[in-house]
């Protein structure tokens, strides 16, 4: 079994896995520090709208990753049909022939063609699977599963029982949207808008507002109400962990996961350095640890639905309560998205990639992978070829003077 790892003296530090819906996010995730990435082909994953890797995309992504020390995890996490056999045998063989640090799956059936198959791959078992206790921890243990991503509705006090009890890895999301469902296990999407959730199609319905009809009035629509203002019956708030840091370490979780493959760059840029930036500062110093005002501000700045623990604390019956989003507007200040470093030129020039409006003398914060955001004013502004234009328009690009230094791939803000 593990070592007991709910006191200090026996603390590890925890992989940070952040999700890579595409190429371009797969290299923000690695620069801004995570330890692993997630990822998926066209095929047999839970997110096809995420944009994911074509075969080319994944070889090449793996290889960026390795040669940076970071690990690469490729979802195959649905649960497949009879018609599908023959396409998964030959999706698996091509993963061998790839190399990834792990599959994760969920489906039973394809974990026992992937140890056939690919047996020199781990494999990582989908919180799909829905495990919630330790025999169930040991029995995916026995059948050679390295890792575990454990149900959300688990307490971080049974996860602490489940890692203590067992050899086998354990993951838990920490950040980023909850299903309504168990363990993401939906039919809504499917019943409403014919697109499969366990098949990586779901239209989220669960965002959607309701009312109820009354039988012998078809007609008329009433709003569903717990207050004033209505409510969300199916909407959950998201998941924020970033006060907890010290129970999510000392709980012996071996990956804190963050959701988000269909999230863009700029949401995983703040999320990723905010918890590289908890993690290592809580390990560095565990009896002086502090969350820091600008890791909550990071995070409330993003665009994100009400925040809440999910399961970690608290009987279900009352986290599912506190979980109920009764208000579905996004919260926050949004950041002003401008744009991704492309390359950085001598005298503190830079090639951005514009995603929105920018204008000379506009005053921005470079997201840095550590410490605060550099502030600057924009002092000149050109075009690729070096003609001085006042204004740079989306999706093009355009090369900036600051008075800070960066860094490809740092993200650009407007103040």
């Amino acid at each position: 079994m593990k070592p007991d790892t709910t006191t200090f003296g026996a603390q590890k530090k925890p992989e940070l896995l952040a999700p890579a819906g595409n190429a371009e996010k797969l290299e923000i995730a690695i620069h801004y520090g995570a330890d692993a990435v997630y990822m998926a082909g066209k095929d047999f994953s839970l997110r096809n709208f995420s944009g994911n890797f074509t075969q080319e995309e994944l070889e090449s992504g793996i290889q960026y990753a390795r040669t940076r020390g970071v690990k690469t995890y490729l979802a195959c996490n649905i649960y497949a049909r009879n018609n599908e056999q023959d396409a998964l045998h030959r999706y698996l063989e091509s993963l061998g022939e790839l190399g990834p640090d792990a599959v994760i799956i969920s489906d039973p059936g394809i974990v026992m063609l992937a140890r056939e198959i690919i047996p020199q791959i781990d494999i990582h078992l989908s919180t799909q699977a829905n495990t919630t206790n330790y025999n169930t921890a040991l029995f995916w243990q026995k059948l050679g599963i390295k890792r575990v991503n454990l149900a959300r509705e688990l307490s971080l006090e049974e996860i602490s029982e489940i890692a203590a009890k067992t050899d086998i890895e354990t993951e838990t999301f920490i950040h980023g949207a909850m299903c309504v469902s168990y363990s993401g296990r939906c039919l809504l999407s499917t019943v409403l808008s014919k697109r499969d959730s366990n098949r990586g199609l779901c239209s989220h319905p669960c965002r959607w507002k309701y009312a109820v009809v009354e039988e012998m009035r078809p007609n008329e629509f009433h709003p569903l109400a717990e207050d004033e203002r209505g409510t969300y019956i199916f909407n959950s708030k998201d998941m924020c962990m970033i006060d907890h840091i010290p129970a999510l370490i000392r709980s012996g979780i071996d990956s804190l996961k963050i959701e988000g493959r269909m999230k863009g760059v700029n949401y995983l840029a703040s999320v990723v350095k905010t918890y590289r930036n908890a993690i290592d500062s809580y390990m560095d110093d565990p009896d002086n640890y502090q969350v820091r005002p600008e890791w909550r501000s990071e995070l409330f700045g993003v665009y994100h639905r009400a925040y809440c623990t999910g399961f970690y604390f608290g009987h279900p019956d009352e986290a599912a309560e506190a979980a109920m989003n009764r208000d579905n507007r996004h919260q926050g200040k949004i950041h002003s998205f401008i744009g991704k470093i492309l390359e950085a030129h001598p005298d503190n020039r830079c090639l951005v990639g514009i995603r929105n409006k920018l204008t000379r003398n506009d005053r921005v914060a470079v997201l840095t992978p550590s410490g605060p955001a550099l502030e600057s004013k924009v002092l000149d502004l050109t075009n690729p070829d070096g003609d001085r234009i006042e204004n740079a328009q989306p999706n093009t690009r355009a090369i900036i003077t600051l008075n800070t230094v960066v860094s490809p791939n740092d993200i650009i803000r407007k103040i």
